[in-house]
């Protein structure tokens, strides 16, 4: 049986509701893929007393056959319910015949796709919790959903009903590099902090991803079968996620594609005109959507400057639009060959630069400054002689700003005369622009560590390496 790796906060909130003296209301939300059913199923397995899955697009027809036939493999039921309210009033029968003082677990599953228009379902859940479980001290509800805005707008922020019912919310992200490590080992699988990274950038940390991941396999060939080969997995991957999670999909695939173009990041305008969606409703919603099912990253720039810059955050994404879209199927191998392309080169630059900026905390463990406050920025200065941008800088309550300069690479990096030149240009040029009083320290953060020569010694005050982004914290 599969092992639950990492989730600890997670599994705690989930144990925590079993020892209350109440009822507890639970929402799990996440992308697809990222493990939010096995997560409840693992934690729940002696505690869960029905588990029911909304189906895809069904009809409200269909679900409510769906949840009879569930229901009726725990008891006796001679017919289908004619509506929710009907349906939920059978489980509530189900549940009084239950002995026992331990917990009794209903777990929800996709609860969204349950919901089709002008079915009732919110409503009668709403009274099912509202008239029934509340007045009982030994049951949790958990609901799960992919659909992340579905579930934030209609129970998280619920205004009805709902309305600060919730117990608990999870929103469970993909793992982190360190967790991604964990998974892989736990499957037999033993790679290099490199070749973790290299996967990470076209996976990132999605569990389900990883999981294909086979023992004995090298990255090349592992990315060669699911990647290149005719039938592999992430192959057709991609039109799955978005037609599964939001409906007009067409438009969050579009936001995506925009933003696969640049390395840097759009504002909400340029993201309007490259998309050609309407700067509006729309394009909120869009965008909202998105940074809720973390494909989507804002960041806000240095100085509150007005436009936030949106930048792509989920690898796969990137890395299927980059190489597996139009690309032949092919036995012969395949990504040995693209690595060594200039566009393999751009790419593992801005992946690592992402995987860098979702592991700030990892970054300021490493630069022993955890417990000083501080927040993360981008930075940009245009239509200037000193024109320049900054991914990352962090920007500390101690009177210091780290700027980072991010560099993947497969040996130790020298730094240049010519790129020495380009990093204390941007110092001053950030200087100049901000006006800042603070220290700057030019910081760097690559895999195998930096070439020991002048130009380090006289530019760089910190440098971490990849093992630095493998903590656990």
């Amino acid at each position: 049986m599969r092992k639950l790796v990492g989730r600890k906060s997670e599994k705690k909130i989930l144990l925590d509701a079993l020892q209350s003296s109440h009822s507890e209301l639970l929402v799990v939300y996440g992308r697809r893929r990222v493990g939010k059913t096995f997560l409840v199923r693992t934690v729940y397995k002696e505690n869960i007393v029905l588990e029911i899955s909304g189906i895809y697009k069904a009809s409200l027809k269909n679900q409510l056959l769906k949840f009879h036939l569930t229901l009726s493999n725990l008891m006796p039921s001679p017919r289908k319910p004619k509506n929710w309210i009907e349906a939920f009033f059978r489980l509530e029968l189900y549940l009084n015949e239950l002995q026992g003082r331990k917990k009794k677990v209903i777990f929800i599953d996709e609860f969204p796709w349950f919901d089709t228009p002008k079915s009732g379902f919110l409503v009668a859940f709403d009274s099912f919790w509202n008239s029934y479980v509340t007045k009982r001290s030994d049951i949790v509800v958990v609901v799960c959903g992919s659909a992340s805005s579905y579930m934030i707008k209609k129970i998280v922020r619920n205004k009805g009903g709902l309305h600060n019912r919730l117990s608990e919310k999870i929103k469970l992200l993909p793992f982190n590099l360190n967790e991604t490590r964990q998974l892989l080992r736990a499957n037999k699988v033993n790679l290099t902090n490199y070749d973790i990274t290299q996967l990470y950038m076209v996976m990132g940390g999605v569990p389900h991803y990883l999981e294909k991941v086979l023992p004995g396999e090298s990255v090349v060939q592992t990315l060669d079968r699911l990647c290149f080969e005719k039938d592999g997995f992430l192959r057709t991957e991609f039109t799955n996620v978005f037609a599964s999670l939001f409906s007009h999909h067409e438009n969050h695939e579009a936001i995506i594609r925009a933003l696969s173009t640049v390395r840097k990041g759009l504002t909400r305008n340029e993201l309007s005109q490259r998309s050609q969606i309407p700067t509006g409703g729309t394009l909120t919603k869009t965008l909202t959507e998105l940074e809720h099912s973390g494909f989507v990253d804002i960041y806000t720039p240095y100085q509150k400057v007005k436009n936030s810059v949106y930048r792509l955050s989920d690898e796969y994404s990137m890395f299927y639009i980059k190489f597996i879209e139009g690309s032949i199927p092919s036995n012969l191998g395949v990504w040995a060959k693209r690595q060594k392309q200039q566009s393999f080169r751009i790419w593992a630059g801005f992946s690592f630069e992402t995987i860098c900026m979702k592991h700030v905390e990892e970054i300021k463990e490493g630069l022993k400054i955890r417990g000083v406050y501080s927040k993360n920025y981008s930075w940009i200065e245009k239509n200037t002689k000193n024109s320049a941008q900054i991914d990352l800088l962090i920007d500390r309550d101690d009177n210091v700003i780290n700027l980072c300069e991010i560099k993947f690479h497969n040996t130790t990096y020298a730094i240049s005369k010519t790129y020495a030149s380009e990093i204390i240009k941007k110092m001053n040029s950030f200087s100049e622009a901000t006006k800042t009083r603070k220290s700057i320290f030019i910081t760097f953060i690559t895999t195998y560590g930096l070439v020991e020569n002048q130009y380090k010694r006289e530019l760089v005050q910190n440098e971490l390496q990849l093992a630095d982004l493998f903590v656990a914290l």
